[in-house]
């Protein structure tokens, strides 16, 4: 099986490549139940990408010869993750964002400042925990024809939180996505407030480990993800 997908310019990340979260959400579509993909180079924007499925219901993302994406089926994603945030502590949270203003990621479609038609998810620290919050209320085109969020977007509102988590360590380490698992709790309503949160795990050399959760207001689980975010040497 094949199939040909290209990443809108207006879902970057980096301003000259895919959201890492939305593109690896966009190859998880292409897996049978849970997925986990990795990012094996910068995803271009408004191209062509052939995504291949093998025999053993792994996905690949390619860009010519080029691997771009792979992702495969697996075992549900077990986390511990911190408790909920409510609403009101999240928008308080994000006078804390860290995003810059005309930085690399200043027009990410999640988190850049500079994008008046994003997400808005500007995740920052709740005082007294090692957790990044913030408030998010998806646009009613993220969804699908039940009005719950389609999984790539959910994808991409995860990522962003995780990947900023890495500030609450001491060498606070630009990073990049290079590996994400997600697993859905329950659907997400488009147009409902909702908590995003990202918080960091390990560190091996390079290589930062970053959970993420979605939370309804109310408090419960939606989604969770694990994140592997390579810095550059």
């Amino acid at each position: 099986m094949s199939a040909v997908v290209s990443i809108p310019h207006r879902f970057n990340g980096p301003l000259d490549s895919g959201q890492g979260g939305y593109s690896a959400g966009v190859v998880a579509g292409f897996v049978d139940g849970p997925a986990e993909v990795s990012l094996r180079r910068p995803v271009p924007l408004e191209r062509e990408l052939e995504v291949t499925r093998d025999g053993d219901g792994s996905v690949r993302m390619l860009d010519g010869e080029a691997l771009v994406a792979d992702g495969c089926r697996v075992p549900a994603l077990e986390i511990d993750v911190p408790d909920s945030v409510t609403p009101e502590a999240a928008r308080e949270a994000t006078t804390r964002y860290p995003g810059d203003a005309d930085g690399l990621f200043s027009r990410c479609f999640v988190c850049g400042r500079a994008r008046d038609d994003g997400f808005h998810v500007f995740a920052g620290e709740v005082p007294g925990r090692r957790v990044m919050a913030s408030p998010w209320t998806p646009f009613d085109w993220t969804a699908d024809e039940r009005g719950n969020v389609r999984p790539e977007f959910v994808w991409a509102a995860l990522d962003c939180p995780a990947t900023f988590s890495l500030t609450l360590h001491d060498d606070a380490p630009l990073a990049f996505l290079a590996r994400f698992t997600v697993r859905a709790h329950a659907p997400v309503p488009a147009g409902d407030e909702h908590v995003v949160i990202g918080w960091p795990l390990d560190v091996d050399g390079r290589k930062y480990h970053a959970g993420g959760a979605i939370f309804a207001a109310d408090g419960t689980l939606l989604a969770t993800a694990r994140a592997l975010l390579i810095a550059p040497r």
